[in-house]
């Protein structure tokens, strides 16, 4: 098994607070340059530009996860990552039936759909930067009914974590890891982040720039770099394991 480095947490010129910069072939160049193995999509509440940016990553070695960030009506940002871009998109279908309202680009951004080849492809109308009707619990439960992985987004962060929102983490929410942000050194997460004890720990961009791509990164012991082996290293099976 050998150490590979993973990103993920990052948007792309699909989130309204993007840039956009943030194309599919200039995520994939960007990771490169940062060393990185594996990355996630993990746009505000769709994964319409996963399909590209995995097509990009392929191309050039990059191993591309499709996700999404959802917002439950709680307001408490959640990551949900996938094995394929079926399941991601099966999971942005639930997620837009549940989302309300729709974008105002001079208000919220642009949300741009792009191809593998940087093409704008159209701009999504929907408020990708809202909070969906979906209770928490029932997001972590959906995302694994699609056999994904749910981790809690950025609980250090002062708003929209799981622990600013709800003042802590339901003890009956099956979280599969939790993410600190650049913030908090991923070796100091479980002195300075009270109540993550108990789950596995990462550390991701929430990239929304191109220069913020791998600024921090998780170190995962794997036998390759893929999405099923990501999963068996949060579990700590046959060692594999989060390097700290």
């Amino acid at each position: 098994m050998d150490i590979y480095r993973a990103d993920l947490h990052i948007h792309s010129c699909l989130s309204p607070c993007g840039d956009w910069a943030m194309s599919p072939r200039d995520i994939v160049a960007r990771s490169r340059e940062k060393g990185l193995h594996i990355i996630a999509i993990s746009d505000h509440n769709s994964a319409e530009n996963a399909g590209a940016v995995m097509a990009a990553g392929e191309a050039a070695g990059v191993c591309v996860i499709p996700g999404l960030e959802i917002c439950s009506r709680e307001e408490v940002h959640v990551l949900g990552l996938f094995e394929n871009l079926g399941q991601a998109l099966q999971m942005q279908e639930t997620v837009y039936a549940h989302l309300p309202g729709s974008n105002d680009p001079e208000l919220w951004g642009d949300q741009v759909v792009a191809n593998e080849k940087n093409e704008v492809v159209c701009e999504n109308e929907r408020l990708l930067i809202g909070a969906t009707t979906l209770w928490l619990d029932a997001i972590v439960d959906a995302v694994h009914s699609l056999d994904g992985l749910c981790i809690a987004a950025h609980v250090d962060r002062p708003s929209y974590s799981v622990i600013s929102n709800l003042g802590f983490i339901p003890p009956d929410v099956k979280f599969d890891a939790i993410e600190v942000s650049f913030r908090v050194p991923l070796a100091d997460a479980y002195q300075q982040v009270p109540g993550i004890e108990r789950f596995p720990c990462i550390t991701s961009s929430d990239a929304h720039f191109l220069k913020d791509v791998g600024r921090v990164s998780t170190a995962f012991r794997l036998e390759s770099p893929v999405f099923g082996e990501i999963r068996r290293a949060l579990l700590g099976v046959e060692g594999r394991r989060i390097e700290v």
